[in-house]
């Protein structure tokens, strides 16, 4: 059989939004949460729940729909003109389509060479290498300092959280952290470092994040305040 038609809801002015489904077992009426990092609205259901009555259910929340979406930052592609920031600083993209350089960051340009069609690929590959520039000699300095071994560093586009560390002491970052200002970056680490010897979030825990990041209560705040428009980039 066909798969069904996705659900979608209309705007008006021409636009939609694709609506998601989640099934749980456990709930015991409809709700729903606007994603803003994948532009939807995601609706949980308790079992019995049919498809009409699920969109019904959004349809008549239209506008505090609209509401959550207008309040979302705006999506900045990785196009010719944009500005997005590198280590927080705001960076004016700029194809050389003659150069062969590649891409490279100066005086608040980031330089793209090539040609246009490959811009954005190009831009994103560059923010993975400068996140794996910028983030695995942090951990490893901050891991030596705790008398600690990491053992595998990697890098991908995280949604639900901005690094990981389980207890064979391999990490995962978010590479959109090259995007944050430094110190947040540099908290972030000091955050997954510290699990290689709390891997919880005791008070001792807290206490050798303090003691690798020092007064890191700014930039836990910048996060909590601006870390979802770092993934409306791209």
């Amino acid at each position: 059989m066909p798969s069904p038609s996705p659900l979608m809801l209309d705007l008006g002015n021409g636009r939609q939004i694709a609506i998601e489904l989640k099934l749980s077992a456990t709930a015991r009426r409809l709700s729903m949460r606007v994603d803003g990092l994948r532009d939807r609205v995601v609706v949980v259901h308790p079992p019995g729940i049919s498809r009409r009555v699920a969109l019904g259910f959004v349809q008549d929340k239209r506008a505090w729909v609209q509401t959550r979406l207008a309040a979302l930052p705006p999506r900045i592609p990785f196009a010719a003109g944009a500005e997005i920031p590198l280590l927080g600083q705001p960076h004016r993209i700029c194809p050389a389509p003659e150069a062969r350089r590649g891409v490279w960051a100066e005086d608040g340009v980031l330089w793209v060479s090539g040609q246009p069609e490959h811009l954005p690929r190009r831009v994103r590959d560059y923010l993975i290498r400068r996140a794996e520039d910028e983030i695995t000699p942090r951990a490893h300095r901050l891991a030596s300092q705790l008398g600690r071994r990491l053992n595998r560093v990697s890098f991908r586009d995280v949604r639900s959280r901005w690094g990981s560390c389980n207890s064979h002491g391999d990490m995962t970052f978010s590479w959109r952290l090259v995007l944050a200002p430094e110190p947040v970056l540099s908290y972030v680490v000091a955050h997954e470092v510290a699990h290689l010897v709390e891997l919880n979030h005791s008070p001792r825990f807290w206490a050798l994040v303090a003691d690798l990041a020092g007064d890191y209560a700014a930039d836990e705040r910048w996060l909590k305040d601006h870390g979802s428009r770092l993934h409306r980039y791209g």
